[in-house]
């Protein structure tokens, strides 16, 4: 069976509208206002575009890069005008690094639905301040009226201006810190210590035993054996502050174990009282923080350990895979329409034929 190029031209008829009065282009069913693309040819664009990079689908099938982008930008606009907000009970919030520098520009602010059995892009935002994630939440409740209302759970870091807006703008729901961003800190604090005392060890014996241990002691350390294990011991017996500080970092994890938020809270305040007692200037600062947060830790009890910022990592990690499969976008506007095409779950527009 062989196959023939073939290439239909059609020119639009201009009519007079019979409802307004007014000369237009006559409507054709295949194609979308004014596109030069058929509604066939840009569904396939899209959805290759969601499995590879823009620039190998513009190889791959012959097809300018403005073509790719029309397509994306048509299906993630009817997405958006079709989705579903009601019935959203949980969403988590969090900030993705994007390009070069630390500035507040290079960063987004993303808002997920977590609710079991739906967990989708929401809303994307750029920098990571008070003013954007009220705007977030301004569009959202826009789009779907007592959208906030209808919040019972909102997963975060202990980013100040986010805690600030959902105090402000959520203050019915649970608002969940993510354990996490606890065991970052605590990690954090313990590398801290260990390069402090490894700086000062002057017999050449120790400092060849305390070499290589810094994975080791931030692995939790029931998943370190054999060899390992042995490693383990020699490094926190050369290093007795970085010792105790990692024995305060793994009795913590216990703190997750429990179910009740009254013994949660009563083994969060002995483990804080030891933390200061140590005097170790690193763990001392994690136990502040922690008592100053006491509440918002309690809440993942509360809210009976169903919603952790794990499933918040887990979208921000397809993020940056489909970031870095066309090695980022320049223009924020692209950057939206990729992560929107990739993790909003949309409603994609009926069409007769099925691509990939």
């Amino acid at each position: 069976m062989t196959s023939c190029h073939v290439v239909i031209h059609y020119t639009p008829r201009r009519v007079v509208c019979p409802l307004t009065g007014r000369p237009t282009v006559e409507f054709m069913p295949w194609n979308h206002g004014k596109s030069p693309y058929t509604i066939a040819y840009m569904h396939f664009l899209a959805r290759w575009a969601r499995r590879l990079s823009w620039k190998d689908v513009t190889e791959i099938f012959p097809a300018s890069w403005d073509a790719v982008r029309t397509s994306v930008e048509w299906m993630v606009q009817y997405g958006l005008e079709h989705r579903d907000l009601s019935d959203i009970t949980a969403v988590g919030i969090d900030e993705l690094h994007h390009g070069r520098g630390k500035t507040s520009l290079n960063f987004l602010t993303l808002v997920y639905q977590i609710d079991r059995g739906s967990r989708r892009l929401l809303w994307i935002g750029r920098a990571r301040t008070e003013a954007t994630l009220r705007e977030g939440f301004d569009e959202l409740e826009k789009l779907h009226t007592g959208f906030l209302a209808g919040l019972q759970v909102v997963c975060s870091d202990m980013w100040k201006p986010f805690l600030k807006v959902i105090r402000q703008r959520c203050s019915q729901a649970l608002n969940v810190l993510d354990p996490f961003h606890v065991a970052k800190h605590l990690n954090e604090a313990l590398d801290t210590v260990r390069r402090a005392e490894q700086a000062k060890l002057t017999d050449k014996a120790a400092r060849k035993q305390a070499k290589g241990g810094r994975f080791l002691l931030l692995k939790r350390g029931t998943k370190v054996r054999g060899l390992a294990r042995q490693k383990l011991r020699a490094v926190l017996a050369s290093l007795g502050q970085t010792s105790r500080a990692w024995e305060l970092k793994e009795s913590f994890r216990r703190f997750w174990l429990y179910r009740s938020p009254t013994w949660a809270a009563a083994y969060l305040k002995e483990w804080t009282a030891r933390a200061m007692r140590s005097r170790i200037t690193p763990m001392k600062k994690v136990a502040t923080m922690l008592r100053k947060h006491e509440d918002l830790l309690l809440n993942y009890f509360r809210a009976k350990r169903q919603y952790t910022n794990a499933m918040v990592e887990g979208m921000n990690h397809k993020a940056r895979v489909s970031l870095a499969r066309s090695y980022g976008h320049r223009s924020f506007e692209v950057l939206k329409l990729v992560l929107y095409h990739n993790l909003g779950d949309l409603p994609e527009p009926p069409c007769s034929h099925k691509f990939c």
